[in-house]
């Protein structure tokens, strides 16, 4: 996935400072998105999934709660 906006860059470096980074460089921060956003489509895919199983359109909570667990 190549340059997309579904996670901003400014957010991601706030997470990697709350986690106790001091430095971020910005090659850290574009692979902490790709990562993330592939995860991200990846758990979604999952959830819904399990949405439909359960004969719903809607992803619950619980559907992303469940498909992390997998």
């Amino acid at each position: 996935m190549a340059s997309s906006r579904l996670v901003p860059i400014a957010s991601l470096e706030a997470l990697m400072k709350k986690a106790g980074a001091p430095r971020v460089s910005e090659d850290a921060k574009k692979a902490l998105k790709e990562i993330l956003e592939q995860k991200g489509i990846e758990l979604t895919k999952h959830a819904l999934e399990l949405a439909n199983h359960a004969g719903r359109k809607t992803i619950r909570g619980k559907d992303i709660n469940l498909a992390a667990k997998r």
